[in-house]
């Protein structure tokens, strides 16, 4: 086994532990062991990335202890990739929150952010839907002790808020796990996959059930329209450090959407098929036509950043709503441009609150800020990355998107809507930065500004612009690596094989059919031989 599967977990929870123990009243040693874990996990997530990109599935059994019976961890492509990407944003925000000071403006700050990737990192590299549940539980008391982080009546109202919304998608979580267990006898997502395959249409009713539950528990934390009402005021009253963060727990939800309605209840699947293609993309549409018109009705900066997320995530499930390999190649590409993007987006909301006067966060007019042409040229890289405008890479994962949905008898709907809540995103941008940055007071009119933080918080925004600007000039090698890991997430058989080595072989799941293709011909009968 290869023992380097286990540190993303291990590493941050033991680290985490001592910085509580040992370093609770020492902010620069907590800083420093802080930092040295978020670079050993992202070089560990890198590496991982390229031991998945020979197409080896890994597997850890803990304990040694096989599945089913035991807990393991899978390393395959997607796992590996949602591991590198979320170690490669949790430096840039933790290098932010030094810089700017948000680390000291509360107790446990580095401990609880170590603890919040541990059950991030666990959440992906799990093969068992019960410790799914059990790393979400750890990343929600985590990110509820990061998301009140220095107080105050707005961020503990948005605060429980976010708890309560997240503790209901729990119950309907565990409602959902004891129907499995009752109907199936495992949580091991391998031995699922192989058990719901053999349960005929007639005696699914229970499966069909648990399959809605954890669809909509997804739903929640991936902010899918109806479901989305804790994420505005979480994301707009978060630190944001901790908001830039947030950018990857959205897409926990949609990984873990890709991840069980792929392997457990794919299209193959009798007993759940067609359950999610009748209403996941009419969500998501709603869901990217919301966030957007949120963007434009905006009056605070942190909304406005908070409706962009959502807006993302709507154009992001589009993609995965359609089960096949080039949707789900295009949803890769975009949910990591959509993550690096977020995240820059609400640390150019905090460096812009940090130098306005007055009330920073409201998109009014005040006195021009210090470093303004520094701060506006970062803002406008930010917005033109959400709403999807060239030369970032947001405009790519937008064209591959539509092309993903050509032959989808809702393309013209589809297509309308991306370009048009991408206009109106546009304009929701520009009335914003027009209020920041143009629309000003002369100095006298308004108290002085607060002091600037220090250049630490433009390195580690300027870094994320750079990851996107890599991503751009990438793009190639980077949607080839996202093809070849939709193709081996569509074959799970290999993954089936790989945790269950004794199993019988299982098929790879057929392609779901294409509805806009003609229904086929039946064969003409044979002509009887009159000799």
């Amino acid at each position: 086994m290869n023992h380097l599967i286990l540190f993303p977990v291990l590493l941050p929870a033991v680290v985490g532990a001592i910085i509580i123990l040992v370093m609770r009243f020492h902010t620069s040693l907590a800083r420093t062991f802080s930092v040295a874990t978020s670079l050993a996990l992202l070089g560990i997530g890198w590496a991982l990335l390229w031991e998945s990109a020979s197409g080896r599935i890994m597997v850890y059994d803990l304990g040694n202890w096989p599945a089913p019976f035991g807990i393991v961890l899978v390393l395959d492509r997607l796992s590996a990739l949602m591991v590198a990407l979320t170690a490669t944003l949790a430096l840039p925000v933790l290098l932010y929150a030094i810089g700017s000071g948000w680390d000291t403006r509360g107790r446990h700050f580095h401990a609880l952010f170590l603890f919040q990737l541990m059950g991030i990192f666990g959440a992906f590299l799990t093969g068992d839907i019960f410790n799914l549940f059990v790393f979400f539980e750890i990343l929600l008391i985590a990110s509820y002790g990061l998301m009140i982080h220095a107080g105050g009546t707005r961020r503990m109202r948005a605060g429980v808020q976010y708890v309560i919304y997240n503790l209901l998608g729990s119950t309907l979580f565990l409602f959902a796990l004891g129907t499995l267990y009752a109907v199936t006898g495992t949580l091991n997502m391998a031995d699922l996959a192989l058990r719901v395959a053999e349960i005929p249409a007639e005696q699914s009713a229970l499966i069909r059930v648990a399959a809605v539950l954890l669809l909509a528990v997804f739903a929640v934390k991936a902010a899918l329209i109806p479901l989305h009402f804790w994420l505005p005021a979480t994301y707009a009253d978060a630190p944001a450090p901790i908001a830039a963060l947030f950018a990857i727990m959205t897409k926990i939800g949609a990984y873990a959407i890709l991840r069980v309605f792929t392997l457990i209840f794919g299209p193959g699947v009798v007993a759940t098929q067609g359950l999610v293609g009748t209403w996941l993309m009419p969500a998501a549409l709603v869901t990217l036509a919301v966030g957007m018109i949120g963007v434009l009705g905006a009056r605070q900066m942190g909304r406005l950043a908070a409706f962009a997320a959502i807006g993302s995530m709507g154009t992001l499930l589009v993609a995965i709503a359609l089960f096949t390999p080039q949707g789900t190649a295009a949803a890769l590409y975009y949910m990591v441009h959509s993550t690096l993007a977020g995240a820059m987006l609400f640390l150019v909301v905090d460096l812009v609150r940090a130098r306005r006067a007055g009330e920073a966060d409201w998109l009014t007019p005040a006195p021009l800020m210090a470093q303004s042409g520094l701060v506006a040229s970062l803002f406008f890289a930010a917005a033109i990355a959400m709403a999807g405008m060239p030369p970032l890479s947001g405009f790519l994962g937008k064209l591959l998107v539509m092309d993903a949905v050509r032959s989808h008898p809702l393309v013209w709907t589809i297509w309308a809507v991306i370009l048009t809540t991408s206009l109106v995103a546009v304009l929701g941008f520009a009335r914003a930065g027009s209020a920041l940055f143009w629309n000003t007071l002369p100095p006298e009119a308004a108290p002085d500004a607060p002091a600037a933080p220090t250049t630490l918080p433009f390195v580690a925004t300027g870094g994320l612009l750079a990851m996107l600007t890599l991503l751009t000039l990438a793009a190639g090698p980077v949607t080839g690596f996202m093809a070849a890991t939709a193709a081996q997430l569509t074959a799970t058989g290999s993954y089936i094989s790989a945790v269950l080595p004794d199993a019988p072989d299982a098929p790879d799941a057929p392609d779901a059919p294409d509805p806009s293709d003609p229904p086929e011909a039946p064969e003409a009968p044979a002509p009887e031989d009159t000799q």
